[in-house]
């Protein structure tokens, strides 16, 4: 039976929509120029990320010339919150009180955490914050 799809993109989709809700729209080039500097690279990569959003109805596209020209069809909040509801289901058993109760850290008032918190944890609650 196949995994249903996720709506939250993986990291190098993500990073082609990151360029794309910068730009507002673009074409290949416009969006391989921001991407390129984190990770550079080729060409034809991003032009595959590209289509494959597409397929997944992230982005619209329409011709102009001989190019596609992509925008997003999702709103950078709408992944925010789709990112948000995946963290809640998987992690929280989709409970916004443990999600509250992780965010505020190691001994908040009602917190009944008995492990020790794992090395990292703390920058993890001020990075989520």
């Amino acid at each position: 039976m196949p995994r249903p799809a996720r709506d939250v993109p993986p990291p190098l989709e993500l990073l082609c929509l990151k360029a794309l809700w910068q730009l507002q729209e673009g074409n290949v080039k416009q969006v391989r120029e921001i991407v390129a500097r984190s990770r550079p690279l080729a060409y034809t990569t991003i032009m595959t990320v590209l289509d494959r959003l597409v397929r997944k109805e992230k982005l619209t596209r329409r011709k102009v010339g001989r190019a596609f020209v992509y925008s997003p069809a999702a709103s950078r909040d709408t992944m925010r919150r789709a990112a948000i509801h995946e963290l809640l289901e998987s992690f929280f058993d989709g409970s916004e009180e443990e999600l509250m109760l992780f965010l505020r850290g190691p001994g908040a008032p009602g917190e009944t955490r008995s492990a020790a918190p794992a090395a990292g944890a703390e920058r993890i609650d001020t990075v989520l914050l």
